[in-house]
């Protein structure tokens, strides 16, 4: 069975979620699709996250990871428009080191890009975790200590033009997105008191 996504813990308050057009439970889970967003208080961002069909709970590459049986999330009607997570993007120190670390568990990559970012080359390398993308990216060649992170979620909407609509001056101009097809915009997330970087992007162009 491949590896999914039950849950991300993030280190955020539900009341913040709920005034950004989260819809959040009483028990401060937020149901996104088919994944969960456990909401801890605090402001650190994403802290953790765990997996189904993961060999053994510890680490991956740093990040707490735990395994878990539980079903799928029973996705919930958020304002905001959010249907789904599109793809989460993890950093990595040591590129070379994360990849590896992934395919310890059992995950292979899919495909890469290679882009620039600040005029430095960098390098992203997806991985498919159920109903989510997992971006890895890193600069290529190069190999620092430390742990990587999970440092982003970008979300999927019914319509991109009304969830812009809804934040307002809370997040940039739609743009055209990578993906051909798609449009995107990125939220001005500490406006809104969130500690995650977020976007939202428009529904993937199905093929015929």
């Amino acid at each position: 069975m491949p590896i999914t996504v039950d849950e991300f813990q993030i280190e955020d308050a539900a009341d913040t979620w709920r005034a950004a057009g989260f819809t959040v439970d009483a028990d401060d889970s937020c149901r996104i699709g088919d994944v969960r967003v456990r909401l801890l208080g605090g402001s650190s961002g994403i802290v953790g996250w765990t997996l189904r069909e993961l060999p053994v709970d510890g680490a991956v590459d740093g990040i707490p990871t735990s395994r878990s049986d539980a079903a799928p999330s029973v996705p919930a009607l958020h304002p905001n428009g959010v249907t789904s997570i599109d793809h989460v993007v993890l950093l990595s120190p040591n590129l070379a080191r994360t990849v590896e670390s992934l395919a310890a568990v059992g995950l292979q990559p899919r495909r890469q890009r290679d882009a620039e970012l600040g005029g430095q080359p960098m390098r992203q390398v997806f991985f498919r975790l159920g109903s989510v993308i997992l971006e890895v990216v890193g600069a290529p060649g190069v190999a620092n200590d430390g742990p990587s992170s999970l440092w982003g979620i970008t979300y999927v909407v019914a319509d991109i033009d009304a969830a812009a609509a809804f934040f307002g001056d809370r997040t940039l101009p739609v743009k055209d997105a990578v993906q051909p097809g798609r449009r995107i915009t990125t939220l001005r997330h500490r406006d809104l008191g969130m500690s995650v970087r977020t976007a939202m992007i428009s529904p993937p162009i199905l093929s015929r």
